[in-house]
């Protein structure tokens, strides 16, 4: 199992979340928008100075600093399947 940082994905990549590595507000923010852990993602592009970037999860797309995609971490979904 290898553990990634969000940030880390390439577009078009899947990924499942596995840990969520924020406090506070942004957290439970994160948490309402339904970026919780054992859910899958996929990173649909960067900005074109590589921040924010832009995922898409449960049917709809969200911007995110790249600072907060470095404090998720995920394990592709290729990776992850292979364990199943």
């Amino acid at each position: 199992m290898k553990e990634l940082e969000l940030s880390k994905l390439k577009p078009d990549e899947k990924a499942i979340i596995k840990e969520i590595n924020l406090q506070g507000k942004l957290k439970y923010r994160l948490l309402e928008l339904g970026i919780v852990e054992n859910t899958e993602l996929k990173l649909i592009k960067y900005a074109p100075l590589g921040d924010p970037i832009q995922i898409s999860i449960r049917g709809y797309n969200l911007a995110m600093r790249k600072e907060t995609a470095k404090k998720i971490k995920i394990e592709k979904l290729d990776e992850w399947r292979k364990q199943w």
